[in-house]
């Protein structure tokens, strides 16, 4: 666990062990006389110019996007507040603090003294992340940025890193359990995130809109609301990240935590308000509700991304020169769909090129074919990060059919 901050950190609520001999001697093992197993094994990487040894650590080089989200969010963070205190809970091997150190020049900073000395601007602890939070929360010592890179679905950290938090601070949240988000363990989403996930074909979306939703709820317990600067799916892992910015008071539009309804006859996908529970049906088959129709939730149904926050985030990575060739035109190109995406025309969930294909009994459209068509029957249509061969979009699903088999015809 790593926390940084603009101002020298005051005292620990658990104080770091000193030397009592101010100069001692380095202590020099010939490597002959080690057991083997005691030998750590050099692993030197690099990533954004900055090289490191992760040793024989939990390290994934698949996670590299996902980190450059983050420094991105912490940079714009600092520009916009003019500091930056971060804690760092489940840091793994620390390259996303050492990244954010570096990046921040949050290295050293002279003493108050005026002696000359440097004194640290960044800690290292082994402390169990709940009690950490909890106890700069009774401090009243607060982070400008809380992120927590947990494994599962894991959530009791959720109301520490509230609790820790600045207002208008930002929490970057993690679960890593796509079993449960492909609806498999339903009871075990519901005491996690308090939402009853079911199977839909949009699964991995559902996973990140659990993590929301969880956080809402968690936010309104404590009188604040939170709004999702982005959210971000990756298949390894798989992942799930999301970045919120944490506000005073309820959440102002509760219409974006709801329930969405998947319709396992004709395809279609709609969100549902509490209010709206007791009459939920599907056009297609209201005689068969119950047969036809799942329901999940409750869990965010609102916009996964912020448009402007996302254009700031590529206007910085374009400063710096991360969105050249190799792995910066993937990141350029994840920022684009994520502004597309946030779109507030379109409903929860994405539709599957197959799944149209299927439905239609013909073979899958080219998908910008497919969009185009869409776009020409006045509909909002864009593709999903989440996954290569789907659309998110507002045309309903036997829209879709329709058009997938006049595509056919036609060719």
């Amino acid at each position: 666990m790593t926390f940084l901050s603009p101002k020298t950190l005051s005292p620990s609520p658990f104080p770091l062990l000193t030397h009592k001999n101010p100069n001692p001697k380095p202590l020099y093992f010939p490597p002959h006389s080690l057991p083997t197993d005691t030998l750590c094994k050099s692993e030197y990487r690099t990533e954004r110019g900055l090289e490191f040894d992760t040793g024989e650590s939990f390290f994934r080089h698949e996670s590299a996007t996902g980190r450059d989200l983050g420094v991105l969010a912490a940079s714009l963070h600092r520009k916009s507040n003019g500091g930056l205190r971060v804690l760092d809970a489940m840091c793994g091997c620390g390259i996303r603090s050492l990244r954010r150190v570096i990046l921040s020049n949050m290295w050293r900073v002279p003493s108050r003294g005026g002696s000359g000395e440097e004194e640290k601007r960044w800690a290292v602890t082994h402390f169990d992340a709940d009690r950490l939070m909890t106890e700069y929360y009774l401090q009243r010592e607060y982070f400008d940025l809380i992120d927590v890179d947990s494994f599962g679905s894991d959530s009791s950290y959720f109301r520490p890193a509230i609790n820790a938090l600045k207002w208008g601070g930002l929490l970057y949240f993690t679960s890593t359990d796509g079993y449960t988000s492909g609806g498999n363990r339903p009871y075990h989403s519901v005491a996690s995130y308090g939402a009853y996930v079911r199977r839909v074909p949009y699964s991995n979306e559902v996973g990140l809109r659990k993590v929301i939703g969880g956080a809402v709820r968690e936010a309104s317990v404590l009188g604040y609301h939170v709004t999702p600067l982005f959210s971000y799916y990756s298949f390894h892992g798989p992942v799930f990240r999301v970045m919120l910015r944490l506000s005073r008071g309820m959440l102002p539009d509760k219409r974006h935590y709801g329930f969405i309804g998947y319709c396992k006859r004709c395809g279609h996908s709609q969100a549902f308000s509490w209010d709206e529970l007791g009459g939920i049906d599907c056009a297609c088959d209201k005689s068969n509700v119950s047969g036809s129709l799942v329901v999940l939730g409750p869990l965010w149904t609102g916009p996964l991304h912020t448009t402007t926050y996302i254009t700031e985030m590529l206007n910085l990575a374009e400063q710096w020169g991360w969105t050249n060739s190799g792995v910066g035109l993937d990141l350029e190109k994840l920022l684009r769909q994520m502004i597309d995406e946030s779109h507030p025309g379109l409903p929860p969930g994405y539709i599957i090129m197959d799944e149209v294909a299927k439905r239609a009994k013909v073979n899958s459209p080219r998908i910008k074919t497919m969009m185009s068509s869409i776009h020409q029957e006045g509909y909002v249509a864009c593709r999903s990060h989440i996954a290569s061969n789907a659309l998110k979009t507002n045309c309903p699903m036997a829209e879709c059919v329709r058009i997938a088999k006049e595509l056919s015809s036609a060719e």
